[in-house]
C-alpha cells in the first residue's frame, strides 16, 4: 500500500474533495486526522472508515484549533502529511464585494494553509513529511466574480514555493495541486443553486468536469514516496482547462 505507515491531517475533509482524499488515503494504509467544522459529517465519516480515521473539530483560521489538531494528529503517529484542502467560494463583482466576504473567502483559503503549514513543522521536523496545498486554476490565471477566491489561491501558490524553499533542508516537500472544475457541493452552494456542470465540462478539452476522486489520486501520489523528489511544484488537474487562452 502506498502510504503504509503514514499519519496524514486533511483538512475540509468531511466533503467533497476533501472526503475522497481521505477514503483514498485510509485504503492506501495511512491513518487520517479528518479535520473540518462540519462536525457531524465528520465524524460520520469517521464511522465509515473505521479505526484509521479520527474526527477533530477544525477551524482553519483559528491558531488555537490548529494546535489541537496537531496534537491529535501526533497520537496517531509521527506526522508524515499534511492536505491544506479547505477552502470556501464566493461569486461577486468586485465593485459589489464587500470587505466582510473578502476577508472570510481569506481567511480560510490563505490564512488557513499558512496556519496550517507553520503549526506542522514541528511535528515533521525530525522525519520529514509532505505538505499538500490544494490552490486552483484560478490560482494560476484569474476569472471575473472570483476576486477574493482568485486571491487566495495565487497566495497559496506562492506561500507554497516559499515554504518549499525553507523547508527542504528538513526533508519537507511542499507542493500545490490546482484543480479545474470539480464536481463538488461548494460549487452548487456558492452559486446559489445546481449549476450546470455539463456545460461547464464541454468549455474543456476532456469535454467533462472533473470528479473529486481524480484529485485525490494526485495527492495520493504527492504524499506517497513516489513524489520524493517533487517540490515546490504545481500539479494541474484541470481537464486541459489551462492548455489554451481566451482568444481560443
Amino acid at each position: 500500500m502506498r502510504l503504509a505507515d503514514k499519519v496524514a491531517i486533511v483538512t475540509g475533509a468531511a466533503r467533497g474533495q476533501g472526503a475522497a482524499t481521505a477514503r483514498r488515503f485510509v485504503a492506501e494504509g495511512a491513518k487520517v486526522l479528518l479535520a473540518d467544522v462540519a462536525d457531524e459529517a465528520g465524524k460520520e465519516l469517521a464511522d465509515e472508515l473505521g479505526p484509521a480515521a479520527v474526527y477533530q473539530h477544525l477551524d482553519v483560521g483559528s491558531e488555537d484549533d490548529w494546535v489541537d489538531a496537531v496534537r491529535a494528529a501526533r497520537e496517531l503517529g509521527p506526522v508524515g502529511v499534511l492536505v491544506n484542502n479547505a477552502g470556501v467560494l464566493h461569486f461577486s463583482e468586485l465593485a459589489d464585494t464587500s470587505l466582510a466576504d473578502y476577508e472570510r473567502v481569506v481567511r480560510v483559503n490563505q490564512i488557513g494553509t499558512f496556519l496550517g503549514m507553520r503549526e506542522v513543522i514541528p511535528a515533521m521536523r525530525e522525519t520529514g513529511g509532505s505538505i499538500i496545498n490544494v490552490s486552483s486554476v484560478e490560482g494560476l490565471g484569474g476569472m471575473p466574480l472570483l476576486v477574493a477566491y482568485s486571491a487566495s489561491k495565487f497566495a497559496i501558490r506562492g506561500m507554497t514555493k516559499v515554504a518549499a524553499m525553507e523547508l527542504g533542508k528538513l526533508g519537507i516537500r511542499v507542493n500545490s495541486v490546482h484543480p479545474g472544475a470539480i464536481d463538488t457541493q461548494m460549487i452548487h452552494e456558492a452559486a446559489g443553486g445546481q449549476v450546470p456542470m455539463d456545460h461547464v465540462g464541454k468549455r474543456v478539452a476532456l469535454g467533462r468536469v472533473g470528479q473529486p476522486e481524480e484529485i485525490a489520486s494526485l495527492a495520493v501520489f504527492l504524499a506517497s514516496d513516489e513524489s520524493s523528489y517533487c517540490t515546490g511544484a504545481e500539479f494541474t488537474a484541470d481537464g486541459g482547462a489551462t492548455a489554451t487562452h481566451a482568444l481560443a
